[in-house]
């Protein structure tokens, strides 16, 4: 396996063949600021630069490479397999309520025997990750790792981009199966926030859109807690996530990021679902428990599977962390960088939303608040 990387600004020249020197990759990964995937000539050229390989990529709230944490650039990583093979699939999403069908068709299309792990991205808006994984497991089961996150759009929440080899689309769910006896997978996630306040019932909600909290309209409540931070909604309600608990206030489930809001309507948007009667708090971090949480995410996969060799690692950070840490973001990149060693060479984005197996178990899941991360190589 050998993994080459380079970053684009927007005044740069278009991406040609020799970018990567005499790699031949069989993946081409692509995270950049939505100006990159609108612009079709830059597509375009990228397409004909690399014809024979998978492309595979999202627009970004901040990207992530080897030289650590920019903004409104685009990274490539090319990848040269061994051994491994790389499969690609596609679905477009109808709406927000079409998320678990969606996931089910990008399942039917990757299912097939020697299936290693499943890399996916999706639209970062009018969509519910959770169940998009859930139609992908309920296709395939929980044996296979599913990893990879939300698109962003440098936290506009208004219009996101993904890319496969055909294009950039931004109501479409994009993925790769990754096959072979010779791939090492290896996945970590961990958040590092902290739960404070009373443990808060949901007392009606349909899907990832939350309606009532203690019968009252969820906003409503929502607002109360964030003071002067609510007029800021919903940007600022990445500062402030939700833990799922039970009715004792200890954590039992996925952290949950808001997407969105209806004023008139009084409700909260989730990044993913959440069921009737169960229990919520108000989570915030601060930058040391946050690279910490880096840390243990990177330790993690290590424990999973160690790496040896060349070696890629995709990061799927939360905007929200990227908030949190400020000019100090880099941190948690370099946290990473230290655990998986020089060999590995680092890419990935800051999400809407990190999807990956938890921590302490192999369940596929939508995470928010999180750095999750994949790390592959061959042996």
């Amino acid at each position: 396996m050998r993994v080459q990387q380079a970053r684009f600004t927007s005044t740069d020249p278009a991406p040609t063949r020799a970018l990567f020197g005499d790699l031949q990759p069989h993946l081409v990964t692509v995270f950049g600021a939505p100006v990159f995937f609108s612009d079709s000539r830059f597509v375009r050229e990228l397409q004909n630069a690399y014809p024979d390989a998978c492309l595979l990529g999202c627009s970004t709230a901040g990207e992530i490479s080897g030289e650590g944490v920019t903004e409104n650039d685009c990274i490539l990583t090319g990848v040269q397999f061994s051994h491994s093979r790389v499969v690609q699939a596609s679905a477009l999403l109808g709406s927000m309520d079409d998320s678990f069908d969606a996931g089910s068709r990008i399942g039917a299309q990757l299912a097939s025997s020697g299936l290693r792990a499943i890399i996916v991205f999706a639209p970062g808006v009018a969509i519910n990750g959770s169940a998009l994984v859930d139609g992908i497991v309920r296709r395939l089961g929980k044996t296979v790792p599913i990893t990879g996150g939300l698109a962003g759009d440098g936290g506009a929440f208004a219009r996101t981009w993904t890319l496969r080899s055909e294009g950039a689309s931004s109501n479409e769910i994009v993925a790769i199966g990754l096959h072979g006896d010779s791939l090492d997978f290896a996945h970590g996630s961990f958040g590092g926030w902290k739960a404070f306040g009373p443990a808060r019932k949901v007392t009606r909600c349909e899907g990832n859109v939350v309606y009532e909290i203690d019968n009252e309209p969820a906003l409503v409540v929502y607002q109360r807690y964030l003071g002067i931070h609510a007029q800021d909604l919903p940007a600022s309600g990445l500062l402030f996530p939700f833990a799922i608990v039970d009715a004792e206030g200890n954590e039992v489930g996925p952290i949950r990021t808001i997407l969105g809001v209806d004023r008139d309507a009084g409700t909260l948007t989730l990044a993913g679902t959440v069921q009737a009667g169960s229990y919520i708090k108000l989570m915030h971090a601060d930058t040391d428990r946050l690279v910490g949480g880096a840390t243990t995410a990177a330790e993690f996969a290590r424990k999973v599977r160690p790496v040896s060799g060349a070696s890629l690692a995709l990061l799927v950070s939360c905007i929200g962390r990227k908030l949190v840490m400020g000019k100090r973001v880099g941190e948690e990149v370099a946290a990473v960088s230290r655990v998986l060693g020089r060999a590995s060479t680092l890419t990935g984005f800051y999400s809407y939303g990190e999807i990956s197996p938890g921590a302490a178990s192999l369940a596929c899941g939508l995470h928010n608040q999180t750095m999750t991360i994949s790390w592959l190589g061959e042996h």
